[in-house]
């Protein structure tokens, strides 16, 4: 399964208890329920890279299965 789009990422995260700080430019930064911060980029409808993916989880401290339930 390929990684979800920036907009997806975003709307998961939210429903997982993150809130959106700011968005500068095509990036929009969130602030989790412990503190954590965690940037996903906007680039429309297309799906992160692999390893944006993977960094937004490890900001998140999240699993991509748990992010997947979310969508």
């Amino acid at each position: 399964m390929s990684p979800p789009s920036g907009p997806a990422c975003i709307h998961a995260l939210q429903r997982a208890g993150f809130t959106v700080l700011r968005q500068t430019g095509s990036h929009v930064r969130l602030a989790g329920p412990s503190g954590q911060r965690v940037t996903v980029p906007l680039h429309g409808a297309k799906p992160l890279f692999p390893s944006t993916f993977a960094s937004v989880l490890r900001q998140a401290g999240l699993t991509a299965e748990a992010l997947r339930a979310l969508l």
